[in-house]
């Protein structure tokens, strides 16, 4: 048997793919609300890319709202975006829009989702950030800011929060290692 080449859908998913299977138990219901959360989550990413290219082309947003918020402000600030903050490779995350000068470190978050965020993603940011480049987190000033419809949401960290996430982050990537050592073992 000859059997047809689909190169161009290599690595991709359909949405009723056979991998995520669970779709043959939906309603008619349940089929529009997960193809809706699709949808939504694929204008996130539209958004994200979006606005890296605007930010990093140096492009002043005219955008209402805080998409528009979120690039000027980036921008205006010079702030880096989507920026990989790496402890080991068991904890690694990246960052949409950071900046660290004059002991202050700033970290923004673009949530398109309806869902309210939680800071709590932004702090793991700060202490990876305290870790990789070895800053005690009792000694800068740790600003997080999430860009949400309709506004804008700012947090100064608490450092013992952050320390308390650093020890965490060690911790579990030492158990991580040694449970790989033992499975190669």
């Amino acid at each position: 048997m000859r059997f047809n080449k689909h190169t161009r859908l290599q690595g991709e998913h359909a949405f009723l793919s056979p991998s995520n299977y669970h779709w043959i138990n939906y309603t008619p219901d349940r089929l529009s609300e997960r193809w809706t959360t699709a949808q939504a989550a694929a204008w996130g990413v539209y958004q994200h890319e979006y606005a890296m290219n605007e930010i990093r082309a140096g492009r002043l947003s005219q955008h209402e709202g805080i998409l528009g918020m979120y690039i000027n402000d980036c921008i205006n600030e010079g702030m880096e975006t989507e920026q990989v903050l790496f402890y080991s490779e068991n904890c690694f995350g990246t960052a949409d829009a950071i900046k660290f000068a004059y002991r202050k470190l700033t970290i923004g978050d673009l949530k398109s989702g309806v869902i309210k965020a939680s800071v709590h993603q932004l702090e793991v940011y700060a202490a990876l950030f305290c870790l990789e480049y070895n800053k005690d987190p009792y000694k800068i000033d740790i600003e997080l800011r999430i860009y949400q419809e309709p506004e804008v949401s700012i947090f100064d960290a608490d450092p013992e929060e952050i320390a308390l996430i650093m020890d965490k982050i060690v911790e579990f990537d030492r158990q991580i290692e040694q449970l790989k050592r033992e499975e190669a073992s």
